[in-house]
């Protein structure tokens, strides 16, 4: 039997990626375009002027920098530092979004969309970046090497692929996968060590879906081999990434299927259908049309014509490109990982000189189980003795109120509700500014949260009581159950224009 022809499925003929790249691209652009439009609905209350994490004092804290300025901080807003530079990024980063999708320019839209997020990103405080930014950042600035470089669709997407983007896009993947895997090992979990990770992940991730009730009353056997099977896959098939083709429609349909429960269980924004466009590039042009229906499948390109073949001048450049981001990504996984060689440390250096451009990163998401769900609420009076609750427009709250479905949209305040809750009132100074918006009753404040009960009247007072939550039983009704655990933060009132401690809660 022809072992290596077996694996390499050669009845299928030639490896091409002509369809895998056009689909990659589409679904890269989409990936862009719900970033940007979901931070835009966002901007006015997080980074606006007078939001919880002004963009523009970050601009102030580095403008006695000199020219250094625009290497700690890149960003476009450097331009034009202004609420109205920043939704003219967001504005000018959907437009890209939808060209690249069309197919207009992808070399070009690239490298915009890359810059344009960067510009937003780098100026987003505690807001962004989070892994899911980075990976945009990192995913978009090798897409620019793989995007091709035509203007017109037509001869764009049949312009050649050059395959050492296309291994450095692969690398990404398992630096994404293995990272994943490896560092909830390394971390000494015990719940990981334990295999007991998603008895707790369900309940206490950040913003759960109905599913997540469901899912959560699985018997404990099945939990075991959940956390068994996120393991194995992990820290197993991203290796296949590199095998001949039949082994890495195995680790495509392993990591993508992991993809989609994750999104079926949780909210995490555009970070699914990312890591998914990641994987679609272990597949070529012969395997996706097999995946579609006989009458849908388009013609296979000409193998002679679809492969970037000799070495001109163009070519040798991006070859020694390719290799300094291959090694900058390899050293950083290794650091990652505790493994990193003294013979690399110029490249350590050298990532360390980088990192403002926040595209070569670290990944890991829950190496440590959160075990238990502590959520903040949010209450105001007028008295000091009749209080009434905000409510949020994602995370929980209500007891009797479902958990929502987002879909790509990040909510980004929402996220850093559980962050806060994990932290204490002292470490998020972002909480205190706003408290103080919330009590100067500042419009775009108020409009990220789903219900304000004073309406144009702001209250005297605020508190911030501290309750457990866990979900309610079958027999119990409802979503949620809780019990209160201490307060937040002090009752507080504004005194002269400054958020100070109640004096009379």
């Amino acid at each position: 039997m022809d072992v290596l022809g077996w694996l390499r499925v050669r009845e299928l003929g030639p490896e091409t990626y002509l369809l895998t790249r056009r689909l990659f691209l589409t679904l890269l652009g989409l990936c862009y375009g719900s970033a940007f439009v979901s931070l835009w609905v966002q901007l006015p209350g997080l980074l606006g002027s007078h939001g919880l994490e002004p963009a523009l004092d970050r601009l102030a804290e580095q403008s006695a920098a000199g020219a250094g300025r625009f290497w700690r901080l890149p960003t476009l807003l450097w331009l034009w530092p202004s609420d109205c530079g920043l939704h003219v990024l967001c504005a000018a980063g959907s437009v890209c979004a939808l060209l690249l999708v069309a197919g207009i320019a992808p070399r070009l839209t690239a490298a915009a969309l890359w810059l344009l997020y960067l510009s937003l990103v780098s100026v987003g405080g505690v807001f962004l970046p989070y892994q899911w930014d980075t990976l945009l950042l990192e995913t978009g600035l090798l897409a620019i090497l793989f995007a091709p470089g035509r203007l017109a669709p037509r001869a764009a997407a049949a312009q050649p692929v050059e395959p050492l983007a296309l291994a450095l896009l692969r690398f990404l993947l398992f630096k994404l996968m293995f990272l994943s895997g490896a560092l909830k090992w390394l971390s000494g979990d015990p719940t990981w060590r334990g295999l007991s990770a998603t008895t707790f992940h369900y309940l206490t991730q950040p913003l759960p879906l109905p599913i997540s009730w469901y899912a959560d009353r699985l018997p404990g056997a099945f939990h075991t081999f959940e956390a068994g099977a996120t393991l194995a896959i992990e820290l197993g098939l991203p290796w296949l990434i590199f095998a001949p083709r039949r082994l890495r429609w195995l680790a495509w349909a392993g990591l993508s299927g992991l993809q989609l429960l994750i999104a079926s269980t949780g909210n995490y924004g555009f970070f699914n259908l990312l890591s998914l466009s990641l994987c679609v590039l272990l597949l070529d042009d012969a395997s996706l049309r097999r995946l579609l229906p006989a009458r849908l499948r388009p013609p296979l390109p000409d193998p002679a014509r679809a492969r970037r073949t000799g070495w001109p001048r163009r070519r040798v450049a991006l070859a020694l490109v390719a290799a300094l981001l291959f090694t900058a990504s390899a050293t950083r996984l290794l650091g990652v990982l505790g493994l990193q060689p003294s013979w690399l440390a110029p490249i350590a250096a050298l990532n360390r000189t980088l990192a403002p451009l926040l595209s070569n990163n670290g990944y890991g998401l829950f190496a440590v189980m959160t075990t238990e769900r502590d959520e903040i609420e949010l209450e105001g009076s007028d008295d000091g003795r009749s209080w009434r609750a905000y409510r949020f427009r994602w995370k929980p709250g209500p007891l009797e109120r479902a958990p929502a479905f987002a879909g790509p949209h990040m909510p980004r305040l929402d996220w850093q509700m559980w962050f806060a809750a994990l932290q204490g009132c002292a470490r998020v100074p972002w909480f205190h500014v706003f408290l103080l918006r919330v009590l100067e009753g500042d419009p775009a404040v108020l409009d990220l949260l789903a219900e304000n009960p004073f309406g144009q009247k702001p209250p005297r007072y605020l508190r911030t009581p501290l309750y457990r939550y866990r979900f309610a039983t079958p027999d119990e009704g409802g979503w949620w159950r809780r019990r209160s655990v201490g307060v937040f933060c002090p009752t507080v009132e504004l005194r002269q224009g400054r958020l100070v401690e109640a004096r009379r809660p």
